[in-house]
């Protein structure tokens, strides 16, 4: 990974569990080539973590805005993070608090 990687951190709200939106995002991140995880949190929002070029990244963004098609997004907080370059793909984990 080069060194001007970022990496976000994002909570999805909305429809976002049931729907296939971890499968999703991991399909997204593989075809963008970004490094990271996505989780469902025990709120019902779903939380991702990637990292990769900050261009790609935006289009990631715009992806968990639409999500999949039975998903009704509501609302993406995102937050910028220096890269720490601690992945090697891209995984669903498993739900958290």
């Amino acid at each position: 990974m080069a060194s001007a990687d970022k990496m976000l951190h994002a909570i999805i709200s909305g429809r976002v569990q049931g729907v296939g939106f971890r499968y999703f995002v991991q399909k997204t991140a593989y075809r963008l080539n970004l490094k990271g995880w996505v989780r469902n949190r025990k709120d019902g929002t779903v939380e991702v973590e990637a990292q990769g070029n900050p261009h790609i990244l935006e289009q990631f963004v715009q992806a968990l805005h639409q999500g999949p098609r039975s998903a009704i997004v509501s609302e993406v907080k995102t937050d910028w993070i220096p890269a720490t370059n601690e992945f090697i793909d891209f995984r669903v984990r498993t739900t958290s608090d």
